[in-house]
């Protein structure tokens, strides 16, 4: 295991275990592809620690059947790691505009299930997926969910995904990575495939 050496050593009274472990907030946003992916990833890592996952999937359709869903219900169910639960919210809204009081409406109810299985720490790791969609879009008050993750009970990690993250949430986390596009195959017309997008 590589040990990396920080380049700073914060004068914030803790230890170096305590600094270690402290819960994080992550957020994957930018336009190029990988933001859900990654973290995806990270869920992977946290069903391998035994840790419980919730993923919360803000605007991608119910409808959709994604390859990461199922792989981490299977992993999940499978007794050996930790336990996976997946909640979709709404019809889905992030490339195809549909209904927006609908999709409204199923966004704040999401987050009021985030919220309350934040404050009874049902998971480790809560992957909230496309959720800078409604921040960006002014469904979800940006300032409430800073408080909100500031205040969380426990240890319990937060990733959150999508295009537009609000700046107030990019200076509360703890790791923003931006996603940059360079080239991508629907810039030469070519439509999303099987096991690449999905």
């Amino acid at each position: 295991m590589p040990q990396g050496q920080p380049t700073v050593v914060p004068d914030d009274g803790l230890t170096t275990r305590q600094r270690r472990n402290r819960p994080l907030v992550f957020v994957h946003t930018g336009i190029g592809k990988g933001k859900s992916t990654a973290a995806f990833g990270l869920a992977l890592r946290a069903w391998n620690q035994g840790w419980p996952v919730g993923v919360f999937q803000f605007v991608k359709s119910a409808k959709w059947k994604v390859g990461e869903e199922r792989a981490l219900k299977v992993l999940g169910d499978s007794g050996e790691g930790g336990t996976v639960a997946w909640h979709k919210m709404g019809e889905g809204w992030s490339w195809v505009q549909r209904d927006i009081s609908s999709s409204e409406e199923a966004a704040r109810e999401g987050w009021e299930q985030v919220k309350r299985d934040l404050a009874a720490e049902s998971y480790k790791l809560y992957v909230l997926d496309e959720f800078a969609y409604p921040m960006h879009w002014g469904w979800i008050d940006t300032d409430e969910v800073v408080s909100v993750l500031r205040d969380r009970p426990g240890t319990q990690h937060v990733v959150i995904t999508g295009r537009n993250a609000p700046q107030q949430l990019i200076d509360f986390a703890d790791l923003v990575t931006d996603m940059s596009k360079v080239k991508h195959p629907m810039d030469a017309g070519q439509k999303g495939q099987r096991g690449i997008e999905w």
